[in-house]
């Protein structure tokens, strides 16, 4: 024991996370009982609102993909540069680019300066960005905007995804950790009703892009009333300042259990050193409303194996109707049920889980940087799928390409049964020890 015991009813003085250890090491047998009684589950309306806050940022990114959709016609032609296609993919594009950008450093911003000031600069560059796209009057303006707006969406999804698994009771946490991507559901859809007016009102998308601009304040501003994660207080050496945050968001009662389980967690990172080099290798590596109704229910493992197996089939209805012994009206059947139940079947797997489940197996040591690996490389195969599809379309043909995707639906069905861990109804804590090599 490194440790120094402190009383449960003393203050406990700010300082490393390990001066916290046997104090409550003593108290852990009976952190989860009050005058002999099992006190259950905490109470998720308090953190709900956090979650609620934190989803804007993701809200956000779902609006900026979104809002390029009925507004290019008309930034195309009030910029001067329709019917030059290249110049409109790379208004499309160059926020992802800038998303890339921003979930690669993301990790070392929110180890840095915390979680609810990661949100405030994800909404700083939304800001200016969307600002600059609707004042601009040139191309070059209109991309540096959304280079801006491109950082923002790289930085706020993959904090909102670290944030809410760890501000969120574990009962719920699958519940939870659906609702960013049900919000950036939300901010497509958003952004697709408020740009409907774009081709009949001259200058409309400079009201789409301001529009914008409300929820990121929002966010920004809201922040200042959320809680910190105590994750990242207590190992920051701010024991304290994590019991309130705790209080805050589980309730008085919960506590104590709540900072025992990260004491013993964070016995567990100074006994087992974690090496950033080991994401890439070693132990370490290995429809979304239905989704956060079934995720603690079913379980991440059996959403995630369900839905690449749909999606694996909806490959497999497009091949069929791609091949040419198939009939007109047959083909069309079946290429658009296809494209239903792929959509249907990312939502309720592929969709919501990955961002969950990344943000609960990671150690706490490098979860935020591990977090910001990942995204990065979520915003880049998002822009090479989007910049070559039509090209691949063209080049090898439907049959040959949705083949390809149908095998990396299967692969990823054989990978998550042989290597992925259930994580349902278990706290950060036990994961981590969980995923421990034995002694």
């Amino acid at each position: 024991m490194r440790g120094r015991y402190v009383d449960a009813s003393s203050m406990y003085k700010r300082g490393a996370s390990r001066d916290y250890i046997n104090a409550y090491d003593e108290e852990g047998s009976s952190v989860h009982f009050l005058n002999g009684k099992d006190i259950g589950n905490p109470p998720w309306r308090r953190s709900l609102p956090h979650v609620l806050v934190a989803t804007l940022s993701s809200f956000l990114a779902g609006y900026h993909l979104g809002v390029i959709n009925e507004t290019l016609e008309g930034i195309s032609l009030d910029l001067g540069f329709s019917g030059n296609t290249l110049a409109e993919g790379l208004v499309v594009s160059t926020c992802l680019g800038g998303a890339f950008a921003g979930s690669l450093f993301s990790g070392w911003i929110v180890d840095g300066v915390g979680r609810r000031r990661a949100f405030q600069f994800c909404a700083l560059p939304m800001i200016i960005g969307a600002s600059m796209s609707a004042t601009t009057k040139s191309l070059w303006g209109m991309l540096l905007g959304r280079l801006f707006v491109g950082t923002g969406m790289g930085l706020g999804p993959s904090v909102a995804a670290l944030y809410v698994a760890e501000v969120s009771p574990a009962f719920v946490r699958g519940t939870f950790g659906s609702f960013p991507q049900i919000a950036t559901c939300l901010g497509l859809m958003g952004a697709l009703f408020i740009g409907l007016p774009a081709k009949e009102i001259v200058g409309w998308w400079r009201i789409c892009f301001w529009v914008s601009a409300i929820p990121a304040a929002l966010l920004a501003v809201s922040m200042e009333f959320c809680a910190e994660s105590p994750h990242w207080l207590f190992k920051r050496g701010r024991g304290i300042e994590a019991e309130a945050e705790f209080e805050k968001i589980l309730g008085g009662l919960h506590v104590k259990s709540a900072m025992a389980e990260l004491s013993m967690s964070d016995r567990g990172d100074e006994t087992d050193t974690i090496k950033f080099s080991e994401l890439f290798y070693g132990r370490h590596f290995k429809g979304s409303l239905i989704a956060m109704i079934l995720m603690d229910k079913l379980g991440r493992k059996v959403l995630l194996l369900g839905s690449f197996s749909g999606m694996a089939l909806s490959m497999g209805l497009q091949v069929i109707a791609a091949n040419s012994f198939s009939s007109g009206s047959g083909a069309l059947y079946l290429s658009v049920g296809g494209m239903l139940l792929s959509v249907l079947t990312f939502a309720l797997g592929a969709g919501p889980v990955p961002g969950l489940l990344l943000s609960e197996i990671f150690p706490g040591q490098i979860r935020a940087k591990a977090m910001a690996v990942c995204m990065a490389v979520h915003w880049v195969m998002n822009f090479f799928v989007g910049l070559f599809f039509l090209r691949l379309l063209e080049q090898i043909g439907a049959v040959v390409l949705y083949t390809i995707f149908a095998a990396f639906c299967l692969l990823a069905v054989f990978f998550v049964k042989t290597n992925v861990l259930e994580t349902k109804g278990k706290s950060l804590q036990e994961i981590e020890i969980a995923l421990l090599p034995p002694e």
